[in-house]
């Protein structure tokens, strides 16, 4: 009797533990609609609306920031959108796809495009995770090759 009952609890448990698994479905279609909106305020210029999507310090991780991770305000992330802009007015960012990795991560990879003031054209594959806690960003990691941007002259 002992060994029937001592069965049926590890059944239990097991059953228990197995639907406590299925039943945890991880949402991230509000972190994917957060990282469209990113992307529609970067290719309509709107750096300020953009910067204020992320937490008032955050973290990132970006070639052209150098090293390491780095901390950059709102203002600063702003700052740094606004004079890549006027390097190329016609900058551009075309999302080829997004990947939910978890409940706070969103990987996107997308190609930035753009035309400096000497007709030099800019095409860079680029991908970069995102971070998001409680509807903000709270790391931008960004991952290029800054060797091999492709700027040709038409």
């Amino acid at each position: 009797m002992r060994k029937l009952l001592t069965l049926m609890v590890a059944v239990f448990i097991i059953i228990s533990c197995n639907n406590q698994k299925q039943s945890k479905v991880i949402d991230t279609s509000k972190n994917e609609k957060i990282i469209k909106q990113y992307f529609e305020y970067f290719n309509s210029h709107n750096w300020k609306k953009m910067a204020e999507m992320y937490t008032e310090s955050a973290d990132f991780k970006d070639p052209s920031l150098g090293k390491g991770i780095v901390k950059q305000t709102r203002k600063q992330t702003e700052d740094k959108y606004a004079e890549l802009n006027e390097i190329f007015p016609d900058l551009h960012d075309k999302i080829i796809q997004i990947y939910p990795s978890g409940e706070n991560h969103i990987v996107v990879e997308f190609i930035s495009t753009g035309t400096a003031p000497d007709n030099s054209k800019l095409e860079l594959p680029i991908c970069t995770i995102f971070t998001i806690e409680n509807g903000l960003i709270t790391k931008d990691f960004t991952y290029f090759d800054n060797f091999q941007a492709d700027t040709t002259k038409k």
